[in-house]
């Protein structure tokens, strides 16, 4: 009988182990540029069960400047589509928000506009 128990904690462990995963959903962003060792920007955003929660972790500007996209604006810098939203979150503080959903995250440390791809809107 113990070999029985033996064997079944055996095959039970890998189920049990991928069933605790599924109670983990949720999306997780980081963005961090870094120079000689040192955070620049560091943002980590993560969304679950409906509310998303971004982090401005490191800012050379003390300020983590956000713009949210619609997901289908993905790498496409000339996206028609309006950012969802704009906010700024000073280093060392979080912020929540509720219902958003399929969105990229670009973040900067300056409150300069960004296009859909993440990169300065240029101004000529």
């Amino acid at each position: 009988m113990p070999k029985l128990i033996a064997i079944a904690r055996l095959l039970l462990s890998p189920l049990l182990l991928i069933l605790s995963a599924c109670g983990t959903d949720g999306t997780t962003f980081s963005n961090r540029i870094g120079n000689n060792g040192h955070d620049v920007l560091y943002s980590k955003a993560q969304v679950k069960d409906g509310v998303a929660r971004f982090e401005c972790k490191a800012s050379d500007s003390g300020l983590c400047h956000y713009t949210l996209y619609p997901d289908a604006c993905a790498g496409k810098p000339d996206c028609a589509l309006a950012p969802l939203q704009h906010f700024t979150v000073a280093r060392g503080q979080t912020r929540q928000i509720a219902g958003l959903r399929d969105f990229r995250v670009c973040v900067g440390i300056d409150g300069k506009p960004m296009r859909a791809d993440c990169q300065p809107v240029v101004q000529r």
